[in-house]
């Protein structure tokens, strides 16, 4: 089970931190992900990490600005964003799979938290 938080409104330049708990089941062999969906548009993926924390990629239009990792000690993955701009107002949802590593595709995650809405103000 995922469980997202950290949401909220904030102005362009901003920024915000969503975190991600997970129980239920051991994720040490997963990649863990972050995907948003604007309204009307498909979900996208955002970033990605293993668990293991030995490695993390992202979308090109977030690289720079927001980063992804995880407390294994918490069970929890954090997206850390920064330099927000109104274009990355959607719903942002946490994700689970076993891979491949690299993987962009949703249908490569099994498991999926609720959404958390970040809305950024220009």
């Amino acid at each position: 089970q995922l469980q997202a938080s950290g949401g909220g409104l904030v102005q362009a330049g901003g920024s915000l931190r969503l975190s991600c708990a997970a129980s239920g089941r051991t994720f040490s062999t997963y990649v863990m992900g972050w995907f948003r969906q604007a309204p009307g548009k498909e979900r996208e993926f955002v970033a990605a990490i293993r668990w293991s924390g030995l490695g993390t990629y992202y979308l090109d239009s977030v690289k720079g600005r927001f980063t992804i990792s995880r407390d294994s000690a918490r069970n929890t993955v954090y997206l850390q964003m920064n330099s927000l701009k109104p274009e990355d107002t959607a719903v942002y949802y946490c994700a689970a799979g076993k891979g491949p590593y690299g993987s962009r595709d949703r249908g490569d995650f099994s498991s999926w938290g609720q959404g958390t809405q970040v809305t950024v103000s220009s």
